[in-house]
């Protein structure tokens, strides 16, 4: 049978993508519109697993997703980075002249804002998905229309490539976390990374001791991100990812942290994503 994953977006997304490349083809779609009705296929059991784009190189962090996973109790059980590749697709055999729209979600549309100072002619739309354009333009046959997608989107839809690779920073990647609402306990063995939350007082050296702790214990921050709690004025919640070598050494620093800082959640400990 297969794994019913949900994405944010629709067939030939970034989401996609990256769902491909963690389970394989043998999964089926639940494909939402937004962040939160993909919590919303988790948490009435339409999807076992979600994908959720948590940060990216150029745009930084997710916030919302942060908040999401936090306050809905999601357990995150993997992860994958993805380099994310704009291409300019229309049906068939039209050239960039032909093009008097390009719609796409206002990151992708920002995200090659250079490419497009070469042709004036061509207005810039907002819209909410980016293979959710490509569908559209195939779906209606709109000439003269264009979309920002991946090349899956021109595979899935039958459009063509106009322009490869018009993103104006050519590093440019996307973390995705693996998320469900039930926690497990993956193989020991496997696990090298870990995200945490925590709250400290709004205090002098505070976060310095605790990542004094991290330090010590072996652990090597990759991320680091705080939130105001909104119910306590000047406190704080810090949501951490670590990698380390040994397990050993991560179960160490688990169990200073429970009595150095206040409210500890582990979101999740599984394989880092880093290849």
């Amino acid at each position: 049978m297969k794994k019913n994953i949900a994405i944010q977006g629709i067939e030939g997304s970034n989401h996609h993508k990256v769902a491909l490349d963690f389970y394989g083809q043998d999964i089926s779609l639940e494909k939402c519109l937004s962040f939160d009705s993909l919590v919303d296929c988790l948490q009435t059991n339409k999807a076992v697993q979600g994908v959720m784009a948590i940060e990216n190189t150029i745009a930084g962090s997710i916030i919302p997703n942060y908040a999401l996973i936090d306050d809905c109790n999601l357990h995150i059980v993997g992860e994958r980075y993805l380099n994310i590749h704009h291409h300019l697709m229309a049906l068939p055999n039209q050239k960039i002249e032909d093009i008097k729209e390009v719609c796409s979600h206002p990151m992708a549309l920002q995200q090659c804002k250079k490419f497009f100072k070469k042709y004036p002619h061509i207005k810039l739309i907002e819209d909410v998905d980016t293979a959710e354009v490509a569908k559209r333009i195939s779906k209606y046959q709109l000439k003269g229309v264009a979309a920002i997608a991946p090349k899956l989107a021109a595979e899935i839809f039958e459009l063509e490539v106009i322009e490869d690779e018009i993103q104006t920073m050519k590093d440019n990647a996307t973390r995705f976390v693996i998320v469900q609402t039930k926690k497990t306990h993956n193989n020991i063995d496997i696990i090298n990374k870990a995200s945490l939350k925590f709250r400290l007082d709004h205090k002098r050296g505070s976060l310095a001791a605790i990542l004094n702790v991290l330090s010590d214990c072996k652990m090597n921050l990759t991320k680091i991100q705080s939130l105001p709690v909104i119910e306590m004025p000047w406190k704080y919640s810090f949501f951490v990812d670590v990698t380390f070598d040994k397990y050993d050494d991560y179960v160490k620093a688990e169990s200073i942290l429970k009595i150095m800082a206040e409210d500890l959640k582990v979101l999740g400990t599984y394989k880092n994503g880093r290849k």
